[in-house]
C-alpha cells in the first residue's frame, strides 16, 4: 500500500498540482474567514467548504468547473439552513437527512455537476450534525461559506488555472435504461438505506455523534459503481479509519487545542487527502480521520475514546453500506468493467495517433494529456477490477485474469510513457514505419472492443535505432496477450455476475 502511493506514476506532476493548490485554497479560506472576524466554527465551516469546492468539481471544461463552483453555494445554503432549523428536531431532521442522502446520490444521473453537488448538500447536512449548527449561527455560517467558496474560486480559476492544459477527469460510467434498471435510481435506493440503517443503529451507539455513521455509509457509496465496488470500499475505509485512529492517538492528541502546531498538520493532512485520492482510498481515509481528530482537538473535546467512538460509528456505517448494496437492488461489477477497460483501450490507440503525429512534425500534436488521461482511466479499472484481486477473494481464476489484465495494461501505459518522451524529443524523426505500426495499434484495438477480429501481433523486432518504433512493437505485443484474459469462455466473465 506503502509503495502503491509513493511509486504511482503521476504524468505532469497532476496530483502534486492538486494537492499543493488544495493547501493554497484552503488555506487562503481559513485565512480570509479568521481576518473577516469568524469564530472557530466559521472558520472550520469555510475551510471544509472550500475543501469541498476544491475537491468535488470535476466538469470536463474549465468553464463548466466555474458554473458548477457557483452552484454549490446555491445547493449548499438552503441545506444548512434545514439542517440548523431543525437540530431540536430529532425525527424531521434524520428524515431531511436521508432525503439529501437519496436525491445526492440520485443526482450522478446528470454527470459530474450533479455529483457535485449531491455530495456539497450532503456534507453541508453533515456538517452542520458536526458543528451542532443552531439558527443564530446561520448568518455567520452563511458568510464563511460563501467567503471560502470565493477564495476557493479565485485560486482554482484565477491563480493556479492548471485544467487549461490538462484532460478533465473521467466521470463515473454512464447510467444504462430507466427506472429501477438505472445505475444511479439503484444506487440512490442503496445509499437511502444503507443510511437509514447506519442512522438508527449509529444513534443506538451514540445519540451525539451517530452522524459519523451516516458519513461514513454515504462515502462509502462515492465513485462506486457496482457491489463489489462498494464492499471493498467499505473495507478500505474502515482500514483507513484504523489507522487515522492509531496516527491521531500519537499525533492530534498531545497536541489537544494547540493552534499553530495543529495548523501545520492540518495543511499536511489536506495535502494528504488531495494527493492520496487517486490512488489509495485507504491513505485518503488515514488523513480524512487525522485530520477530523485534529479538528476535534482544537474544538477541545478530543480524547481515546472518542476515536474509539468514531472506529465504531465508521464500522456501524461500512456494515450499512455492505447489506444494502448486497439485498437492496444489487449491481453487478461485469458491464462497468467492460466499460472502463474499453475506454482505457481507445485512450491507447488517441495517445498512439497523437504521438505518431508529433513524430510526423505536426506541431499542434501533443500526445502529453492522453497519456495523463489514460492514467485516470485505468485508476477507474483498478477501482472496479478491485473486488477480484483482493487477498480476500477465494475465485483465484479470476483473480488471476484479473491482475493479468491490470499488469498488461500497465504495460501499455509504460510503453506509451516511454513513447511520448521520445515523441518530445525536437530532433526526434520521423520514420515511415511509425505509421504502419500506428495502425496495427488501431487494428487491435478495434479487435479487443469488439469492432475487428483476427488480428495477431507480429513477431518483435529490435529497434535500437528507432526507440520510438521499439516502443510500439513492445505496446503491440501488450494488446495482443490481452486478449486472452479478455475473451473469456462466456459462462467465466472476467468479473462475476
Amino acid at each position: 500500500m506503502l509503495k502503491t502511493v509513493f511509486t504511482a506514476p503521476d504524468p505532469g506532476r497532476v496530483r502534486l498540482r492538486f494537492a499543493a493548490r488544495a493547501v493554497l485554497g484552503i488555506g487562503l479560506a481559513v485565512l480570509v474567514c479568521g481576518l473577516a472576524g469568524h469564530s472557530l466554527v466559521g472558520a472550520v465551516t469555510g475551510g471544509l467548504a472550500a475543501l469541498l469546492a476544491l475537491f468535488t468539481v470535476t466538469d470536463a471544461t474549465v468553464r463548466g468547473q466555474a458554473v458548477t463552483t457557483a452552484l454549490l453555494p446555491v445547493v449548499g445554503l438552503p441545506v444548512l439552513a434545514a439542517a440548523a432549523g431543525l437540530h431540536d428536531q430529532p425525527l424531521a431532521r434524520d428524515l431531511v437527512f436521508l432525503t439529501v442522502v437519496g436525491v445526492g446520490v440520485y443526482a450522478r444521473r446528470w454527470g459530474p455537476r450533479g455529483h457535485s453537488l449531491g455530495v456539497f448538500a450532503f456534507m453541508t447536512y453533515f456538517v452542520a450534525q458536526f458543528l451542532h449548527a443552531t439558527p443564530r449561527q446561520l448568518p455567520e455560517l452563511y458568510a464563511a461559506m460563501l467567503l471560502s467558496v470565493l477564495v476557493a474560486a479565485t485560486v482554482r480559476f484565477g491563480l493556479w488555472c492548471y485544467e487549461r492544459r490538462l484532460p478533465p477527469a473521467p466521470a463515473p460510467a454512464p447510467p444504462d435504461g430507466t427506472g429501477l434498471a438505472r445505475v444511479t435510481t439503484r444506487q440512490a435506493v442503496q445509499a437511502t438505506v444503507g443510511a437509514g440503517f447506519a442512522l438508527v443503529v449509529g444513534q443506538l451507539v451514540s445519540g451525539e455523534r451517530w452522524y459519523w455513521a451516516v458519513g461514513a455509509a454515504w462515502w462509502v457509496f462515492v465513485n462506486t459503481a457496482s457491489r463489489g465496488e462498494t464492499l471493498v470500499r467499505g473495507f478500505r475505509r474502515v482500514l483507513g479509519t484504523v489507522l487515522g485512529i492509531g496516527l491521531g492517538l500519537l499525533v492530534a492528541l498531545p497536541l489537544h487545542t494547540a493552534a499553530a502546531p495543529t495548523a501545520v498538520i492540518l495543511a499536511g493532512c489536506v495535502f494528504g487527502i488531495f494527493y492520496t485520492a487517486a490512488v489509495s482510498y485507504t491513505w485518503m481515509m488515514l488523513w480524512v480521520t487525522l485530520l477530523a481528530s485534529l479538528l476535534y482537538g482544537l474544538l477541545g473535546v478530543l480524547d481515546p475514546a472518542l476515536l474509539a467512538l468514531r472506529l465504531a460509528e465508521t464500522g456501524v456505517g461500512a456494515l450499512g453500506a455492505a447489506l444494502a448494496v448486497l439485498f437492496v437492488l444489487p449491481v453487478t461489477t461485469h458491464a462497468v468493467t467492460d466499460g472502463w477497460i474499453q475506454r482505457a483501450l481507445r485512450c491507447v490507440h488517441a495517445c498512439t495517433a497523437e504521438a505518431t503525429a508529433r513524430l510526423a512534425g505536426d506541431p499542434h500534436a501533443d500526445p502529453a494529456p492522453r497519456v495523463a488521461e489514460l492514467e485516470q482511466f485505468l485508476g477507474r479499472v483498478r477501482l472496479s477490477v478491485a473486488p477480484l484481486v483482493h487477498p480476500l477473494n477465494p475465485m483465484s481464476g479470476r483473480k488471476r485474469r484479473a491482475r493479468r489484465v491490470l499488469a498488461l495494461l500497465d504495460d501499455c501505459a509504460r510503453e506509451l510513457r516511454g513513447l511520448v518522451a521520445v515523441a518530445a524529443d525536437p530532433v526526434a524523426s520521423h520514420d515511415a514505419r511509425l505509421t504502419a505500426a500506428c495502425w496495427r495499434v488501431e487494428t487491435a484495438v478495434e479487435a479487443l472492443t469488439g469492432g475487428a477480429a483476427g488480428w495477431t501481433a507480429p513477431a518483435p523486432e529490435p529497434h535500437p535505432d528507432a526507440p520510438a518504433l521499439a516502443h510500439l512493437h513492445r505496446l503491440e505485443r501488450a494488446l495482443a496477450e490481452l486478449a486472452t484474459p479478455l475473451r473469456a469462455p462466456t459462462g467465466s466473465p472476467l468479473v462475476g455476475a
